[in-house]
């Protein structure tokens, strides 16, 4: 068990999948979560849901493809709480298409959603870590970095790019007491996997690929990123923690 008490930690897209696992394990933990997402109402039903299993949650809704309105969304939450001691950036879109049909403006959508957009927030984030002397700060990459998928090729790109922010961002901050880190998830039951794990035929071909023989479960993430927003783990950073029931591990 990782004692969080005190802490105040801000996951973007907590309404729901991993963002929602993650927030509730942090709380569980102690510290006092920040769900983010675009839904402003169904944010607040489930931070109240958080509260009512004693969990300190509170709801501040924001695009964080809309960088303008969400770096001020995190200077509001700063001038109400005085600081962010996590940032789990886990917010993200997915397009499946074709490598030679997909347009540019799709190809663009998806590179600014999931890395552009994260760079701008996280380093806003970093700006204040770095005056509290400390930070803890995450992101959510993907074994698609490492093992190519038809179809999704800005995904990739996207996610393939962050974990070589995430070394570079580490070489920066190291010196002010702030960690970087990611988790590159595997087949997780979100749904943004919907359609797959929906598809026998692809669960089928991902039990003969993953020695588990399982999808992941939102959890299982969660508790990874527990031990990483962890004062304890103030000597990892720079790493990209795979959680992927062992498929990158083997042929």
């Amino acid at each position: 068990m990782f004692d969080l008490t005190g802490q105040v930690a801000l996951v973007t897209g907590s309404s729901r999948g991993i963002g929602l696992a993650a927030a509730t394990a942090l709380g569980r933990q102690g510290a006092t979560v920040v769900l983010n997402g675009r839904d402003g109402q169904a944010l607040q039903q489930t931070a109240a849901a958080l509260c009512e299993q004693g969990i300190k949650a509170r709801a501040l809704p924001f695009d964080i493809a809309d960088i303008p309105q969400a770096t001020a969304a995190v200077d509001q939450l700063l001038a109400d709480v005085g600081k962010i001691d996590i940032f789990y950036s886990n917010a993200g879109i997915q397009h499946r298409e074709p490598l030679l049909s997909v347009a540019l403006a799709d190809f663009e959508r998806v590179l600014f959603a999931n890395l552009t957009s994260q760079w701008a927030l996280g380093r806003h984030i970093a700006g204040h870590m770095v005056k509290q002397n400390y930070g803890r700060i995450v992101f959510t990459g993907s074994v698609t970095a490492f093992l190519g998928r038809p179809g999704i090729t800005a995904y990739t790109a996207a996610k393939s790019a962050l974990h070589g922010l995430v070394r570079q961002w580490s070489a920066e901050l190291a010196e002010s007491g702030i960690t970087i880190n990611a988790i590159a998830p595997g087949y997780i039951k979100t749904e943004l996997t919907r359609k797959l794990w929906d598809d026998a035929e692809f669960t089928s071909w991902l039990y003969d690929r993953v020695p588990q023989k399982r999808w992941g479960e939102p959890e299982d993430i969660a508790s990874a990123l527990v031990f990483l927003a962890a004062k304890e783990s103030g000597f990892v950073t720079g790493q990209v923690l795979t959680v992927d029931g062992g498929m990158t591990a083997c042929m």
